[in-house]
């Protein structure tokens, strides 16, 4: 079978690490063949390229950029991106009918490209709904509903629903989700929605003294090491970050470490350069590899989530730390259900985004309780390796099309 997989997600290299790749490799170890679209930001000023071998396409056209930049700018490239993705996609793969369109959101505007290759193929084609937009930034105010802002929220409330409409099959990140979309596109309710969540291929963690490994981190070796890895941006509520880190400062029983980037990592720099906080770091962004063995150093993974989300969101990054034997604290909105799955799993603790005081006092019943921490831990990987692994996500896929197809493997 020929799969085409369409993202925004910038690689180079099946290696890489992360939930499309490791997706993208199981379905290449099950005998198909994989054109994976990969665009590439213009700031890094690279021409369209091809990556191929026998079982593999990567195309990577070059787009506006999307990432860290002004609204304007990233407005402008997402909506010529569709043009850009169905020319390249015209181009480069004349000579391969496509059996399965896989194609995530962020952004919306896959929709010519996906009815190009649909229509020309006969293809069946699968949404892996990762973000709801443009609701999303209706929460965060960052455009309205309202004159003049509800031209631009109802242009793209159209081209999410267009992009909807064509897909036969999506796939939701977790029950909340399927409840948010059947609540808000009654209108296409005939399409077969399922949960289909962020996964990974888990890799072995080969235990190591924490205690060596916090030694080389600097991290204090008796204290409660928390860390926040990934984006830092409207959707994290900065301003509540600093507050929670605000009620936290300079106790010895505990250490956070903030490490990312994003348009408002300034925030956090302001913050830190005037109270120069002994029991806190931030980091502006890492290397992969450097990221993963700070993150083996540490006790807790943080979630933050703004209080005002109305969209479930369920943030990929808690996969790392569950595939790292860490407990998780979500402080998120409450209607995703990211902390209902962390409870009931057992491998964390959740809280509400409003309230800065309720962040620290679960902070002090955890350093209260440490002894608890490894078990939590241990609780997480069990979890993910039951849940959240890129086999089980791939036979949520394929069972669609081997219904159809009894020949496929």
């Amino acid at each position: 079978m020929n799969i085409l997989f369409i993202s925004l997600l910038d690689f180079h290299d099946l290696e890489e690490r992360n939930i499309y790749t490791d997706l993208l490799k199981t379905f290449l170890k099950k005998g198909h063949y994989v054109c994976a679209v990969s665009p590439v930001e213009s700031r890094n000023s690279q021409k369209c390229s091809l990556i191929e071998n026998e079982k593999l396409l990567l195309l990577k056209p070059m787009i506006g950029n999307t990432q860290k930049t002004n609204l304007i700018e990233k407005g402008t490239s997402i909506l010529t991106l569709e043009l850009i993705l169905e020319k390249s996609i015209k181009k480069y793969t004349s000579h391969i009918k496509f059996d399965l369109v896989l194609y995530t959101t962020p952004p919306i505007t896959f929709y010519k490209a996906v009815r190009y290759v649909k229509q020309r193929d006969n293809a069946k084609t699968y949404l892996l709904l990762k973000d709801i937009f443009p609701q999303n930034a209706i929460d965060l105010g960052m455009i309205s509903k309202k004159w003049p802002k509800g031209i631009i929220y109802r242009y793209f409330r159209n081209k999410e629903k267009k992009l909807y409409k064509i897909s036969d099959y999506i796939g939701c990140l977790s029950p909340a989700n399927i409840d948010f979309f059947l609540k808000n596109n009654k209108e296409i309710s005939n399409i077969p929605i399922e949960v289909c969540p962020n996964s990974i291929e888990p890799l072995e963690i080969i235990p190591k003294d924490k205690t060596l490994l916090k030694r080389k981190f600097n991290i204090p070796e008796d204290s409660i090491a928390f860390i926040y890895g990934g984006n830092l941006g409207k959707p994290q509520n900065i301003d509540f970050v600093v507050q929670c880190l605000k009620k936290n400062i300079n106790y010895t029983d505990r250490y956070f470490i903030i490490c990312g980037s994003g348009t408002d990592f300034g925030k956090l720099e302001e913050f830190f350069n005037k109270t120069n906080p002994k029991n806190m770091r931030l980091i502006n962004g890492l290397p992969k590899k450097e990221y993963d063995e700070l993150v083996s150093a540490c006790d807790i993974g943080l979630i933050f989530l703004d209080y005002r989300f109305t969209i479930p969101n369920f943030p990929c990054r808690l996969l790392s730390y569950m595939e790292n034997s860490m407990p998780v604290l979500a402080c998120t909105d409450v209607n995703t259900d990211i902390g209902r799955v962390i409870e009931s799993g057992n491998f964390g603790w959740w809280c509400e985004s409003n309230n800065e005081n309720i962040f620290h006092e679960t902070v002090n019943d955890i350093c209260m309780k440490k002894n608890e921490i490894e078990k939590y831990g241990t609780n997480a990987r069990v979890y993910l390796e039951k849940n959240y692994t890129v086999e089980q996500s791939y036979q949520i896929i394929m069972k669609h099309l081997n219904n159809s197809n009894n020949d496929i493997n």
